[in-house]
């Protein structure tokens, strides 16, 4: 936060499940629409923000898009969107059913373990993540996520492409989104050398919200603004100070 302008206040959400919050009780899956609602008592950003924008657009001014979508795309997997859901509920299940505590390990076998999990994340950042995504025992540290929320095709709905237009056309928000070159494709979907997606995204952002949509990219991975949060950080906040969007003074 050290790179950010000085004059806002900047809010951390941990949704249900993630970080310092509380897991959902046992029979209650995760939904995008349930962090949605989390929100709409705090803030946020990225997917859920961008859900949040279209419902209650005219509580969001302004809407940073940093290596995110606004909403979830169905992509090219209409297909398989009914396994999805099948399969998030039998996860859900067997994840109760096994009723298994969390492992404890050390707390270097715990950032070794994530760190290979995430690769692209640099040693000093994954110190700075585990901060709040594992919790101090007695006999070593434990992982805070609840594992009912391992992947996110479990608590998103995918949407077809004519709602995203339909979607995107509540909002009142100026946009800024801003893409790794090395970003998203190439930490999560290795195989996926499709962007067609992203060119989608973009292009329909900009057809529709026109001048109120900004669009950057910048040199880096997924993890760019904890690698080097100076190439996204002076953007970020010219983009807050810029008066476009900004309510009038009561």
């Amino acid at each position: 936060m050290g790179e950010s302008a000085p004059d806002f206040h900047y809010v951390a959400v941990d949704f249900g499940g993630h970080g310092l919050s509380s897991h959902y009780s046992p029979g209650f899956p995760y939904y995008n629409q349930n962090f949605v609602s989390e929100v709409r008592r705090v803030a946020a950003g990225g997917t859920v923000g961008g859900m949040f924008s279209c419902i209650f657009p005219e509580m969001v001014d302004k809407l940073i898009l940093l290596e995110a979508s606004p909403l979830v795309v169905d992509t090219n997997e209409t297909d398989n969107l009914l396994t999805y859901k099948r399969r998030a509920i039998e996860h859900v299940l067997q994840v109760e059913a096994a009723g298994k505590p969390a492992q404890v390990v050390s707390p270097e076998e715990m950032l070794q373990g994530f760190l290979k999990n995430n690769s692209h994340v640099g040693e000093e950042c994954g110190k700075h993540l585990l901060q709040r995504g594992a919790t101090q025992v007695a006999t070593g540290v434990r992982l805070n996520r609840d594992r009912r929320i391992a992947w996110p095709e479990h608590c998103f709905d995918f949407i077809s492409r004519e709602l995203f237009m339909q979607y995107i056309k509540n909002l009142q928000a100026h946009v800024l989104l801003i893409k790794a070159t090395e970003g998203y494709y190439a930490v999560r979907r290795v195989n996926d050398t499709d962007r067609e997606l992203k060119v989608f995204v973009t292009s329909s952002l900009k057809s529709v919200l026109k001048e109120r949509f900004q669009y950057l990219e910048v040199p880096g991975n997924h993890y760019v603004h904890m690698n080097q949060p100076q190439l996204v950080a002076g953007v970020i906040s010219s983009f807050l100070q810029s008066k476009e969007g900004t309510p009038a003074p009561v």
